[in-house]
């Protein structure tokens, strides 16, 4: 992933206390088939550090297998807004990043 000056680093977190493996999908991957492995932390917050460009940044955590924005999403997060309906019907999580 570049990590260029023109690049924010975020971390996102997700709370899953009972899940075995949880990962990200998101515009800032361009929707890639391969997601980014999260880090299980204390009481089942998952985390992982993304390196952003500017802009809108739509994203999905994958819980067990299961895909989901809410209610596995430990936000707000800084510049992170409401979930949005996709073109699929189901939602994503948006983030801001300067």
């Amino acid at each position: 992933m570049n990590t260029s000056a023109k690049t924010k680093a975020t971390t996102l977190a997700c709370h899953a206390p009972d899940a075995k493996h949880v990962f990200v999908a998101g515009t800032f991957n361009g929707w890639r088939t391969d997601t980014t492995p999260m880090k299980r932390g204390r009481q089942g917050k998952w985390t992982v550090k993304v390196h952003l460009p500017p802009g809108g940044h739509e994203y999905k955590f994958i819980v067990d297998g299961t895909w989901c924005c809410e209610p596995g999403c430990d936000g707000p997060h800084e510049g992170c807004h409401a979930c949005v309906a996709n073109e699929f019907g189901t939602m994503n999580r948006v983030i801001e990043a300067e």
